[in-house]
């Protein structure tokens, strides 16, 4: 800001450094729109009789059921959203999971963890009745070790296919 001063000994310049804000204290309302809730009650009362053509009414992203002619709203079968619900008689599963429920967190097995579920306890048992071959082979198989590799890698990707 400068400031010109008139004096005996010609004009002069003065500089200074304001810290207040140049509106002294008056706002610019035309920055904040009254839309819907920020207005006062008269303002409402005055938009929903005589609605100014300048002044959106917002209605946040909700979408009109109907259209308005004439002053009156009119609403259209078509617009109203139809809600399909499948029914659910004795279905077991209850639709609603608590808040309060503990999460559950399980890790990747991996694959030492899924042979000692699996394998593991057939093989000790077979281990200490004796019904293991020369070469550690079981002599009674079970269905899963009857299985080739590549009936197992189909079975497998088809229990990975299940879960996810």
């Amino acid at each position: 800001m400068e400031l010109r001063l008139a004096s005996a000994f010609g004009t002069q310049f003065i500089r200074s450094i304001s810290t207040s804000s140049c509106a002294c204290g008056k706002r610019n309302f035309k920055k904040f729109p009254l839309y819907n809730k920020r207005g006062s009650r008269e303002f409402k009362a005055q938009q929903t009789k005589n609605p100014h053509p300048e002044v959106p009414i917002h209605h946040y992203g909700v979408r009109p059921i109907g259209v308005a002619n004439r002053g009156l709203f009119q609403p259209i079968e078509s617009m109203i959203p139809e809600m399909i619900v499948p029914d659910l008689t004795g279905f077991k599963l209850l639709p609603y999971v608590s808040h309060r429920a503990e999460e559950i967190s399980t890790p990747k097995l991996t694959p030492e963890e899924l042979f000692g579920m699996v394998y593991a306890p057939k093989i000790s048992d077979d281990f200490n009745s004796g019904k293991l071959g020369l070469n550690n082979e079981p002599l009674e198989p079970s269905a899963e070790e009857r299985l080739t590799a590549e009936e197992a890698r189909t079975r497998a990707l088809q229990v990975n296919s299940d879960v996810v």
